[in-house]
Parts: structure tokens; C-alpha cells; sequence
């Protein structure tokens, strides 16, 4: 219990005291992380409309290979990304290995089956009558998009976040193609990983509870601007 006990303290102190490596690795954190989301519903959101309002060979072939990629662990995608960006793999020459934009790439691979699968069943569940009263209006197929997308905006709401959750605590990702460098990709997880490798265990906690709190005025933030679209 001390262990909780003493984090918990730390954890005060560490966000207090202005510490220069752990806010860096709590912006390094929210900046990638903020990126990844963003990406991921740019094409996300097309492409899981795309999946739950059209009808085509393959469909559920597709649908399948989707959900499949929810449950891909980090550290494959980790192992996939530094292949690809590796000097010997395809993307070697841009050099983007060990840097924030490898992460993001990761990360997006990890976001984009999330949204995609979430935005497709929430396209699914919109009232077919709204998609007869649109046709019978002469929307485009631009403007049906949009209109779905807004009668969902809910659903796709809750799958940001559910989005934002995995990304923002992922670590295999950020080991692997970051290289957990100081003051540059160190997010805080890779942190609490070197802490607790190194036997910090209250340090460990202490981030773990920074993090917490991180996520916690993320999802925050998130549901005051859901109850404000609400009103």
C-alpha cells in the first residue's frame, strides 16, 4: 500500500515542481497521440461510412479483417513499423525512424481499424428513412455522407475516445519506432517502462498516475463538448 501511497505523493510532487523530462514526455505524449487521432478520423471516418452504408462483394471479408485489427497487439504493429522505416525497409531513405512521425505512422495503424469498425456499426444503426428522405431530396453522395456522419456524431464521439484511450496508452509503438529518447520521443509510458525496468517503482506509479490524469481531462474535455452539442 505504501507503494500506491508514496506514487500518489510523488506523482503530486512531479506535476508541481515543474520537472522538465516529465512534462516533456507529457507533451510528447499529447502531441502524437492528438496527431494520431486526428489522421485516423480524416480517414477513418470516409472509409467506415463507406463499410456500413454500401452493400459489395467482399463486404464481410472486409468487415472481418477490420475487427481482426482491433485486437492487433502494439508491439506487431511496433515490429511492422520498424521494418518498414528500418534502412533496409521500404521507407528507410525518408529517415523517419526514432522520431515523433514514426509514432504518429504506428499510432494511426493502431487508431484506424478503431474508428473505421465503430463509425461503420453507427452508419448501420442511422434510420434508413433518412437515407430514403435524402435520395428523394437529390443529396449528393458528399452531402449524404455529411448528413450521416452528423446523425452519428454521438456514436463517433464515443469512438474517438475509445480511439484516443488506446492510442494515448499504447507503448509497444513507441518503444519500438520512438527509441524512448529523451526530451524527444520519451512518451509516458515508455517512462513508466524505464522507471519500473530501472526499479523505480514509486517513479513508475507516480507517471502512471500522470497519465491517468492526462486521459482523464482528455475524456473530460470530450463529454463537456458532447453535452454542449446535446443542448
Amino acid at each position: 500500500m505504501n507503494l500506491f501511497t508514496d506514487g500518489f505523493q510523488e506523482a503530486i510532487q512531479l506535476l508541481t515542481s515543474g520537472n522538465e523530462s516529465v512534462y516533456s514526455a507529457i507533451t510528447t505524449t499529447i502531441t502524437v497521440s492528438s496527431w494520431s487521432l486526428l489522421i485516423s478520423l480524416i480517414i477513418g471516418l470516409p472509409l467506415g461510412f463507406l463499410l456500413g452504408y454500401y452493400n459489395f462483394p467482399g463486404k464481410a471479408v472486409v468487415r472481418t479483417i477490420v475487427d481482426t485489427l482491433l485486437a492487433l497487439p502494439t508491439v506487431v504493429i511496433g515490429l511492422i513499423a520498424y521494418t518498414m522505416l528500418s534502412q533496409v525497409g521500404p521507407l528507410g531513405s525518408f529517415g523517419l525512424l526514432f522520431s515523433q512521425e514514426a509514432i504518429i505512422m504506428g499510432q494511426i495503424v493502431l487508431g484506424l481499424p478503431i474508428i473505421i469498425a465503430l463509425t461503420a456499426t453507427q452508419v448501420e444503426a442511422v434510420d434508413k428513412r433518412l437515407y430514403v428522405s435524402l435520395k428523394g431530396l437529390g443529396a449528393s453522395s458528399k452531402q449524404i455522407l455529411v448528413a450521416t456522419l452528423i446523425e452519428a456524431r454521438f456514436g463517433l464521439m464515443t469512438a474517438a475516445m475509445t480511439a484516443y484511450g488506446r492510442i494515448i496508452t499504447e507503448i509497444g509503438i513507441s518503444m519500438m519506432v520512438g527509441g524512448n529518447i529523451k526530451y524527444h520521443t520519451r512518451t509516458v509510458t515508455t517512462a513508466i517502462a524505464l522507471e519500473t525496468g530501472k526499479g523505480e517503482f514509486v517513479t513508475g506509479i507516480a507517471l502512471g498516475l500522470v497519465l491517468f490524469v492526462v486521459a482523464l481531462t482528455v475524456n473530460i474535455a470530450l463529454s463537456m463538448l458532447k453535452r454542449k452539442w446535446t443542448q
